[in-house]
């Protein structure tokens, strides 16, 4: 019996959101599609996030994903960009859970780690070996698109390993491992 799954990768912004897919057939990874949702024409950050969702379940609805990798965001420096990228990434991941898609955060060393073998490898290295990897024609001129595909080729790499990223398959799974962010009311 062949064994079939499609994993969609998502690489969170509020600026470009990247993202890609890929079938799994037999445990062999096959490129489905890859692109990105432009959002610097918006000003209004509330709109951003309402796209963002709505690209998401988008998605979700044409592809049928399995599962969902997401790149967590990093720790930085500038306070406000963690927020607005940890938004775009809870509009995301609340798309796959109103959805019941189980969703695995890895973060962006680990996606690197996984494709390159190099935690501080480029986007253009990480892109460079994507192309060889699922065999792509070309390369996207913003390498977002290429940022969301590594999120979910690094999950196929993962898959069943004990030390995962943070993993949630709906609501009640994402409250019970965050009860100190929930506010109960």
């Amino acid at each position: 019996m062949k064994s079939e799954k499609i994993i969609l990768g998502i690489d969170p912004g509020t600026t470009i959101m990247g993202f890609g897919l890929i079938k799994v057939v037999n445990k062999k990874m096959e490129f489905v599609q890859m692109n990105e949702l432009l959002l610097q024409k918006y000003d209004d950050p509330y709109i951003k996030l309402k796209l963002i969702f709505e690209r998401t379940l988008e998605l979700i609805d044409t592809y049928h994903p399995d599962e969902i990798a997401i790149e967590a965001p990093f720790y930085g420096k500038n306070v406000q960009s963690m927020l607005k990228l940890g938004r775009a990434q809870g509009v995301a991941m609340a798309a796959g859970l109103s959805r019941q898609i189980p969703i695995t955060e890895y973060l962006p060393k680990k996606i690197k780690m996984a494709i390159t073998g190099n935690g501080n490898a480029s986007k253009e290295q990480v892109a460079k070996m994507l192309q060889g990897m699922l065999k792509l024609k070309s390369l996207p001129k913003n390498l977002d698109s290429t940022d969301g595909l590594a999120a979910a080729v690094c999950h196929f790499y993962n898959e069943g390993r004990v030390e995962l990223g943070k993993s949630y398959t709906g609501w009640e799974a994402f409250v019970k491992q965050n009860e100190k962010r929930v506010k109960k009311g």
